[in-house]
């Protein structure tokens, strides 16, 4: 049970900026494991998680500056305005469509954007499936793509 709840929170902190241990603990109990502060503390320390100096949200240590999403979104808004040619949504599902030979650079701009609505992606040759969080989430998500495909 720790092996997986520490790489649950490595995942969010590396796709959430969390600032604290009691967002930390909500966002894990969403996932389905209820942690104590002092367990939180003590995995935080374990794994060697750091405050980013900028705004004080949790990193692993020595990951550096986070521009890192900025330059996510930058390069997904490119890919997105020169690839993406549809998008058809089903409950938290997306389905993207491009050109042919076209879907993996789509789809790996998406898995590197590091969007928060996205849990992950699969790519074909002109198809991108793309698995949102939840229905909400896949709307925004699916309005940003259009929008940006559009520009």
């Amino acid at each position: 049970m720790k092996t997986y709840r520490q790489a649950a929170i490595l995942e969010l902190v590396d796709h959430e900026a969390i600032h604290t241990q009691e967002s930390l603990r909500r966002k894990l109990r969403g996932r389905g494991f209820d942690t104590t502060q002092a367990t939180l503390s003590r995995d935080i320390k374990e794994l060697g998680l750091v405050k980013r100096a900028g705004d004080g949200a949790y990193q692993r240590a020595g990951a550096g500056p986070t521009l890192r999403a900025e330059a996510g979104e930058a390069a997904l808004r490119r890919a997105a305005g020169e690839y993406l040619r549809r998008v058809d949504r089903v409950q938290q599902f997306l389905v993207l469509r491009t050109d042919p030979a076209q879907a993996q650079p789509l789809a790996v701009a998406i898995d590197r954007s590091l969007a928060a609505e996205v849990v992950g992606t699969i790519a074909g040759d002109d198809t991108i499936l793309v698995i949102a969080r939840d229905a909400r989430r896949a709307t925004a998500f699916a309005r940003r793509l259009e929008q940006w495909a559009r520009e």
